[in-house]
């Protein structure tokens, strides 16, 4: 409908799909591009437009999807806006309240993408660590890495938190997670928590050999977040889980540019279901969880994995992934967790899938093993060797128990 324009100098962009069975989508895109910028145009006498064209919104492109027959589907139009830079300030909540905060509430509307400016992103140094900062320091560069998830946290003291942990280390995985919902409590408080999993940590690498890092759970008040993190790392702690979407980018941010915050910052992504999984509404999964988390500072990222018990279309999570590794963003690669449901049947799936620029995650796949935790990651481990070898799991299986248990258990998917 509307050949593809150069955004002005200066601009951020974003993109929209909106479902309109009778809308002039050339009509209201002018709308959008000047309601949320000047807010009127047509109206203004010429010299008031003189003094305001440099913060007027500009349609860049829109992409019309007109249905031929009743069975066709919907009609929509994808839908290019570029946003002056002059019209807000170099943060993320800015950014979305201008490009899509109202806008978000008017009919069927979802946002696709959003495009900063390189001004714009000058503001944000992104992941402090990324994919290849965390990569050197567990010294893993040549598969995927593997993280465990705490699993029945709630309740839990200090010992029971330590078993669980080192069974979980000395399975030889390079990641464990705490448990979004373990926040600050009595009976494992943050810096005896952390403490406690350094030291079982530290035992494990006496019979694994290996480095592991482990993302102890960052909460409290948003003003006390730099607070709390320092104190963790004054206890020991090298990584942080961050509910990221309950929290706020902005939040993220500020903690990934802290340079005393000198540890990976994992992003959950708790409450994402309330924006991405819609057509019609919300913004779009590798937006959501892919460009603006690594935008704002965050080295891992989960997702729900096409695979798993909370499943994301695939199409979808290798878009995830592509935004969180795309070269083109003059930041860090951020990376990619697909999570939920994961088994070491799921393995060669994932790799075929996201190659080894992965964190294959697990928790049940770990805790439900016949023989416990420890063999759970092993049978991970074996999953991913058996995969980067070209050798299938049932074969590898034959002379691997831990794997050939995990198999009987949850078996081997093939696509």
């Amino acid at each position: 409908m509307n050949d593809n324009k150069k955004p002005n100098p200066g601009c951020s962009t974003a993109t929209y799909r909106l479902f309109d069975d009778k809308a002039d989508f050339a009509k209201k895109a002018e709308g959008i591009a000047v309601g949320l910028t000047v807010g009127s145009w047509t109206e203004l006498p010429e010299v008031a437009k003189l003094k305001m064209e440099k913060y007027l919104g500009q349609v860049v492109s829109i992409k019309a999807h007109e249905p031929e027959g009743a069975a066709a589907g919907e009609r929509y139009a994808d839908i290019t806006i570029a946003y002056p830079d002059l019209n807000f300030s170099r943060d993320i909540p800015a950014l979305l309240v201008t490009t899509f905060g109202k806008l978000s509430m008017d009919g069927r509307i979802k946002l696709l993408d959003l495009t900063p400016s390189s001004d714009f992103l000058s503001a944000f140094p992104g992941p402090k660590l990324g994919m290849s900062g965390v990569r050197e320091q567990l010294g893993v560069t040549d598969r995927p890495l593997l993280m465990s998830i705490f699993k029945s946290v709630i309740g839990y003291d200090l010992p029971n938190l330590r078993e669980q942990f080192l069974q979980q280390a000395l399975g030889g995985v390079d990641l464990i997670k705490d448990d979004e919902i373990l926040f600050e409590n009595p009976l494992t408080p943050l810096e005896r928590r952390v403490e406690t999993c350094i030291a079982a940590a530290r035992e494990a690498e006496q019979t694994t050999g290996q480095k592991l890092i482990y993302f102890t759970n960052l909460t409290g008040p948003t003003s006390k977040l730099r607070e709390n993190a320092l104190r963790a790392i004054d206890a020991g702690a090298n990584g942080f889980l961050f509910n990221v979407l309950a929290y706020g980018y902005d939040a993220l941010a500020e903690l990934a540019a802290d340079r005393a915050i000198n540890v990976p910052i994992a992003a959950h992504p708790a409450l994402a279901g309330a924006s991405y999984p819609s057509p019609h509404h919300g913004i779009a999964a590798p937006l959501l969880l892919g460009k603006l988390t690594r935008i704002a500072g965050a080295d891992l990222s989960l997702f729900p994995s096409p695979y798993g018990s909370v499943v994301m279309p695939k199409e979808e999570n290798l878009a995830v992934q592509a935004a969180l590794i795309d070269p083109s963003l003059p930041l860090k690669a951020s990376f990619p967790v697909p999570s939920a449901g994961i088994h070491p049947g799921l393995v060669p799936l994932i790799m075929r899938d996201f190659g080894e620029a992965v964190v294959v995650n697990a928790g049940g796949g770990v805790h439900g093993h016949a023989q416990g935790a420890a063999a759970g990651g092993r049978a991970f481990r074996q999953a991913i060797d058996a995969a980067k070898a070209g050798i299938g799991l049932a074969d590898y299986a034959k002379e691997h128990e831990e794997l050939r248990l995990a198999i009987e258990r949850w078996g081997v998917r093939e696509a």
